[in-house]
């Protein structure tokens, strides 16, 4: 096939059809044509030739042309394809390194093999345009429902027509008694579009949270004009879920606003997804009121945060507790993961028998360390005294309180508790000692003698050891393990160090090491103070926008 004034034309017009076949640029089509021939063209005249081809975008033309690059005399490699200065004037007056002279060569003639290889070469072009077109269509509307047309199912996966191109609704994103048909047609939610080897990849889901929020959006116009807002969802899929939501204009109500006249609103979403159970809940700031509010239509007797765990202790009458935990433990699940909290849940007996036997226990020692009778330990621990470092340093008034406590008593209750806690660290640090420890860790400021036992027990003998620890060991802290929370014992957790206490601990033992600068150290707290009211102000702006 040769490129003659007779065929000019019609590789416009091949253009043009197969773009708007493909719904792609005309323009990718006919430099996927040039391409195509310029690949042909190479093979006439020599694979190691820089050959081009410019097609006329409006007569059609095709004009074939040798490039060949002005190169210095020693990195001149390639003859065919680069030519000296001395060469290149030859074509021009003045060349310089880099020009390119450009040659118009005769138009080739394509065989039946070249032909074939110049069309693979078109079509390979024009897939990449249109898996590009594809990809950069659907990649915006990640997030969003869709309505599609089932076409096939391959393996329990459900191939959907989305219009201009297929996506894939996987079998675990299927709510669970759903099943459909070729041709049915299907609302699903886009969770992820990704580009592939094979082409742009669009997951679907009817299981995601959000596919529920997005149908909320659409059936509660004050959701979609930012008057309520869907703060968490937490979903089991086919059988119950929960939604919190907030309003921002006090005279409307967000859940009657969800559930609308009748129902008529939440009954639109529950029929969309199989009949899932909704409940709608109003947001809080306050984590404990948030809870007590996602526990419904359980009711709560008392509620304990622990924030730096993450966790959340939950009393409830004993009747009530069956109905907090839900079927299979549905209810409080889906509470835990509409709030982001570890949930233990026990009942009102359960927590008054683990409060005697803590008020059992702290009566005990103090009976045992301080000499004194069980009525009067007992009172002790009524007011609020958990330890005996409590007892020896408080305020006199403190222990004044307590009935038939004068200055002498107390003084006496302070010096015995003193007493037994200079005894306890006389032997916590022969045990260190025994085990090896450093001067240098004993000597360091911020450490009991019972620390630097314990810390010996664990193989930390001296403050180069210390101070290579990091702050979680010594502190504790939660890990995530296959999505459930962990905790890591600390080896100081036993002493009530927290988290930003064993930090400073350890970086004032690698500053007096000299491992660290404290200059250093007080730029960067800088800093970070910098960033943080950088943080806050912009913040302040939103909050006022």
């Amino acid at each position: 096939m040769a490129i003659t004034a007779a065929n000019q034309l019609e590789l416009l017009q091949t253009a043009e059809a197969v773009a708007r076949e493909k719904m792609i640029d005309p323009g990718l089509v006919i430099e996927a044509m040039e391409e195509s021939l310029a690949r042909a063209a190479k093979s006439r005249y020599g694979a190691e030739m820089d050959i081009r081809v410019k097609i006329d975008r409006r007569t059609g033309v095709a004009t074939f042309s040798r490039v060949r690059t002005v190169v210095e005399d020693e990195e001149l490699e390639n003859y065919q394809a680069e030519l000296t200065v001395d060469q290149a004037k030859q074509y021009r007056a003045d060349p310089q390194v880099g020009d390119e002279i450009i040659d118009e060569v005769p138009p080739v003639e394509l065989g039946r093999i070249a032909a074939q290889s110049a069309k693979q070469v078109i079509l390979q072009k024009v897939r990449e345009a249109e898996r590009d077109r594809q990809y950069e269509e659907f990649k915006d509307r990640a997030g969003t429902i869709i309505n599609g047309i089932v076409r096939r199912e391959e393996y329990g996966n459900i191939i959907v027509d989305i219009g201009r191109g297929e996506a894939v609704l996987r079998r675990n994103e299927k709510i669970g008694r759903e099943s459909y048909r070729p041709n049915d047609r299907i609302r699903v939610f886009i969770k992820d579009v990704r580009r592939e080897p094979r082409g742009p990849q669009i997951f679907l889901s009817r299981t995601a949270p959000e596919f529920m929020a997005e149908l909320f959006k659409m059936e509660v116009p004050e959701i979609y004009d930012g008057i309520i807002e869907i703060k968490a969802v937490a979903r089991d899929p086919g059988s119950r879920a929960k939604i919190a939501v907030i309003s921002y204009d006090s005279s409307i109500d967000p859940v009657g606003a969800c559930v609308g006249m009748r129902g008529s609103r939440v009954q639109a979403v529950v029929n969309e997804l199989q009949g899932e159970k909704i409940d709608i809940i109003p947001w809080n700031e306050d984590q404990p009121t948030f809870l007590v509010n996602a526990l419904q239509p359980a009711e709560v007797s008392k509620v304990v945060l622990d924030e730096e765990a993450e966790r959340i202790e939950v009393v409830v009458p004993d009747e009530q507790l069956s109905l907090a935990i839900g079927r299979r433990g549905q209810n409080v699940r889906l509470a835990s993961q509409l709030t982001g909290l570890d949930i233990d849940i026990m009942t009102e007996s359960q927590e008054s028998e683990r409060r005697q036997a803590e008020f059992a226990q702290r009566t005990q020692l103090f009976m045992d360390t301080l000499d004194v009778d069980e009525f009067f330990a007992q009172l002790l621990v009524s007011e609020g005294f958990t330890n005996l470092e409590e007892v020896a340093y408080v305020d006199l008034d403190e222990l004044l309180v307590i009935d038939g406590v004068d200055d002498s008593t107390a003084e006496e209750l302070q010096a015995r508790a003193r007493d037994h806690i200079e005894e306890l660290n006389r032997k916590a640090l022969e045990n260190a000692r025994a085990l090896g420890v450093e001067d240098s860790l004993v000597d360091f400021e911020g450490l009991t003698p019972q620390m630097i036992e314990a810390l010996a027990k664990d193989g930390v003998k001296s403050l180069e050891d210390f101070a290579t620890c990091a702050d979680w060991e010594l502190a504790g802290g939660w890990t995530t393990v296959d999505g459930k929370r962990v905790k890591d014992e600390g080896l100081l957790e036993p002493y009530d160090v927290s988290l930003e206490e064993a930090q400073t601990l350890v970086m004032n033992a690698r500053v007096q090491l000299g491992w660290v600068d404290p200059a250093e150290l007080e730029a960067a707290a800088e800093e970070d103070e910098d960033e943080l009211a950088e943080v806050e102000a912009e913040v302040a702006e939103e909050d006022e926008a």
